[in-house]
């Protein structure tokens, strides 16, 4: 599960040491994390990574095959978060230091920044090869953060990226050595750290706004207006 440190400006918030798949209750973790980064006054800024061979592998299929009737109130939940980690008003960056697939790469193009190991990991979106088209608000996003020639290779090919290939296609903006992702990536936030606030946030929300409003639109790709709790 997700977990959260600080050092000195920094929030730095574990995705875990497994596939880091989006669980409804991963979901719940991410969130009450960002919570707490929001809640945080003064300079701050957050950097994502994980522990082991992955970043994270997307979707909870699994469980999403086990509660089919979940399907939109879960497809929600993971937009949300996309668009929350979009509209942050902190500097986000993404130390990719292992796999980076499907939803959890739609994760990392969320961070205003990101920082990948060099010789190792991919960054991949399988959609194409998996038979799970991507939803409007999800084509949206990667739309929104790669340039077009980038984004339909990598969403019509499922072509997965080394860490060389996606510094050259402007999917990461830097590439290094191992012990040097999470590092890099925390020099990043710390650097960016006084722009915390409410102006940031407003920039975001406005430079993105077609990106978050398809994210946050609460009709599924089937045409069904999707319901959540409390609604």
């Amino acid at each position: 599960m997700p977990t959260l440190d600080r050092q000195d400006n920094v929030f730095v918030l574990d995705l875990g040491d497994g596939e880091n798949r989006f669980h409804p209750d991963w979901i719940a973790s991410a969130d009450a994390a960002l919570d707490e980064v929001e809640k945080a006054e003064g300079h701050r800024a957050l950097v994502t990574t994980a522990t082991g061979k992955f970043y994270s592998n997307g979707l909870d299929l699994d469980w999403l095959f086990a509660h089919g009737d979940e399907y939109q109130g879960y497809v929600i939940s993971v937009q949300e978060l996309l668009a929350r980690m979009l509209s942050l008003p902190v500097i986000t960056v993404a130390a990719l230091q292992g796999h980076t697939f499907a939803a959890g790469a739609m994760l990392s193009l969320a961070h205003d920044f990101r920082v990948m190991r060099a010789d190792r990991g991919y960054w991949c979106l399988p959609e194409a090869d998996i038979n799970i088209p991507f939803t409007p608000g999800m084509s949206a996003l990667i739309q929104g953060r790669l340039d077009r020639r980038t984004a339909h290779e990598a969403m019509l090919t499922a072509r997965r990226y080394g860490g060389g290939d996606a510094l050259a296609a402007g999917i990461v903006d830097r590439a290094v050595d191992e012990d040097a992702v999470r590092s890099t990536a925390i020099e990043l936030a710390q650097a960016q750290a006084g722009k915390a606030g409410d102006t940031l946030g407003t920039i975001k929300a406005r430079m993105y706004a077609p990106a978050l409003a398809a994210l946050r639109d609460r009709t599924d790709p089937l045409g069904e207006t999707a319901q959540v709790a409390g609604d």
